[in-house]
């Protein structure tokens, strides 16, 4: 999950498009394809073929794409793996998780309603929490990592990453065992 465009490259929220283009490179396809409000390909892992997807909607309308995706190749909710970000996560940690609610995070919020329910897996890489609480929450998660942050983030990328592959050819217990 992320938001499109050069504007929110390196922010918070697009922890997860950061997660994408480290998969993208590992496995040596482009997620450059117009399908359903987002940038999309097929890959293969491990003799698995796997759709990949980067949706062009803002975060918090992510659903939408995913759905769509989600009827066309007949993909049942519990194969929709989702990469987010997490502000209760200190800054670089990773989450693994089974299914869950949102947590306050509306794209999560946004594919829970339009995609059937809360039964899906997800990645959340932290990116740490507001300075204070006064802080306005859009302003944090669109903001950019400083320097330190910025190699903690790209590291948290690079294990989610790695986790999605093993959740895919190893199942999700195994990933949660190596990550979590």
């Amino acid at each position: 999950m992320g938001n499109p465009g050069p504007r929110y490259e390196n922010t918070r929220h697009n922890a997860g498009f950061l997660t994408a283009d480290i998969v993208e490179k590992n496995l040596g396809v482009r997620i450059n394809k117009l399908k359903y409000n987002a940038l999309t390909t097929i890959a293969t892992l491990n003799n698995q073929r796997i759709f990949l997807m980067k949706p062009q909607t803002y975060m918090n309308l992510s659903g939408g794409p995913i759905r769509q995706a989600m009827r066309y190749y007949d993909v049942p909710l519990r194969n929709v793996i989702v990469v987010s970000d997490d502000v209760s996560l200190p800054t670089g940690k990773l989450r693994i998780r089974q299914m869950g609610s949102a947590g306050g995070h509306n794209g999560l919020k946004d594919i829970i309603a339009k995609c059937g329910g809360e039964g899906f897996p997800r990645i959340k890489i932290g990116v740490g929490a507001p300075p204070h609480s006064e802080y306005d929450m859009a302003d944090w998660v669109l903001s950019k990592f400083s320097g330190k942050e910025e190699e903690q983030i790209t590291d948290a990328a690079t294990r989610a990453a790695n986790a999605l592959e093993i959740m895919i050819t190893k199942g999700i217990e195994q990933a949660m065992r190596e990550y979590n």
